[in-house]
């Protein structure tokens, strides 16, 4: 797939700056909603919801599966659209609640960190009002003025404006300052070890800006790992751009769904004893069912580990579902591509029905990592 190419966009992003140059950040509203409590419902749901932390040998401050929007024609195929949703890791998750819009999201990851990384996600859109606001608060930059002429800008527009204009150390330390002041308005208890740990997150994206990229400690950055910018600019195969910045409509998905405290970070193993289990719990007791499970390639090592069982059982016994819900996963080939695999990319986003899923594994089908890759797997295109 040939990627978009910025560079056909500067003279008009610079013409645009030329006639709408940026503003300070002391022009940002407040919070579009007030969080009160140190003692609030949204703290407790994740406390009742989470387990002891665990560790991974990475931040993972942004995906690495350059492929991550290729399934976006088979959700809709599949009419996933609404209930609960559930994933693990960091912002790719929008991208996939934006498209199925589900009344709850619950993101569950291994690492505290991972929790910590989106509180980081939910203080910046407490205070953007649109995309480019969004993405200035992220990157350190500065404002453009005549914030709502940004609404009807296409994402590569705003890419090229954070591209052009210089990432300033002020603008940064008053968006940090913002979100702190923000994060601590939720009620999670936190120490000053995670506000440091919050604001180091945020220091990556000041300081590498739209280069972004995945890292593993004690590991090279593989050439295959996509940047920001890509993951932003990405298309889905039918050619539209799905990421969550892709459109206003999208990014008021998320927002709303931020400040009404309907996308809780969760800690916890998908093979632990606790999380997920009461994950499913709370998505029944709401009367959902599950409509789409978000695992990357968690099961690659839970196959490793021996504790897929464990998960897969979790799976069948706790979270509610129907014949409309699947999981998505990610498969990287180390050698062996995907039958599904599209040229030029590393990863291979999947699709499986859940129910069949469930069925598989009670009849003992899934013997090895290669049956969970292409056993009951739904076409992409």
């Amino acid at each position: 797939m040939r990627r978009r190419t910025l560079l056909l966009l500067v003279p008009l992003t610079l013409a645009a700056l030329a006639h709408n140059g940026p503003a300070r950040i002391d022009s940002f509203a407040p919070p579009a909603v007030l969080y009160t409590t140190a003692d609030s419902a949204f703290a407790h749901l994740i406390a009742s919801l989470s387990e002891p932390d665990g560790y991974f040998d990475s931040d993972n401050l942004i995906s690495n599966e350059a492929s991550y929007l290729h399934v976006m024609g088979a959700l809709r195929h599949a009419g996933v659209k609404g209930g609960a949703y559930i994933g693990v890791g960091p912002d790719q998750n929008f991208s996939y609640i934006a498209e199925i819009q589900p009344e709850v999201a619950f993101i569950i990851d291994i690492r505290r960190d991972n929790l910590l990384h989106h509180l980081l996600f939910k203080a910046l859109f407490a205070n953007a009002r649109n995309r480019v606001e969004y993405l200035c608060l992220l990157f350190g930059k500065p404002v453009p003025r005549d914030l709502d002429r940004w609404n009807e800008s296409t994402v590569d527009q705003i890419a090229e404006y954070v591209d052009v204009i210089p990432a300033d150390e002020e603008q940064f330390e008053m968006a940090a300052g913002r979100v702190r002041e923000t994060v601590q308005s939720f009620g999670v208890p936190l120490d000053e070890k995670d506000y440091a740990t919050i604001r180091r997150f945020h220091s990556a994206f000041y300081q590498a800006g739209l280069d972004l990229r995945f890292t593993s400690r004690g590991r090279a950055t593989r050439r295959y790992y996509p940047t920001y910018r890509m993951l932003l600019l990405e298309t889905d195969l039918e050619g539209q751009q799905a990421n969550f910045l892709a459109t206003e409509e999208r990014f008021g998905v998320i927002k709303r769904m931020e400040q009404e405290d309907r996308i809780i970070p969760v800690v916890g193993d998908l093979a632990g004893d606790h999380a997920l289990a009461a994950i499913g719990n709370e998505i029944a007791r709401r009367g959902m069912v599950v409509s789409a499970f978000y695992t990357s390639n968690v099961e690659y090592y839970l196959m490793l580990d021996g504790s897929f069982d464990r998960f897969a059982s979790t799976v069948a016994e706790s979270l509610p579902f129907d014949n409309r819900s699947v999981a998505i996963r990610s498969y990287f080939s180390r050698g062996m591509p995907h039958p599904q695999n599209m040229n030029g990319y590393y990863a291979t986003q999947l699709v499986e029905p859940l129910h069949t899923f469930v069925a598989e594994q009670k009849g003992g089908g899934y013997r090895s990592y290669a049956d969970l890759v292409t056993k009951n797997i739904l076409p992409v295109r």
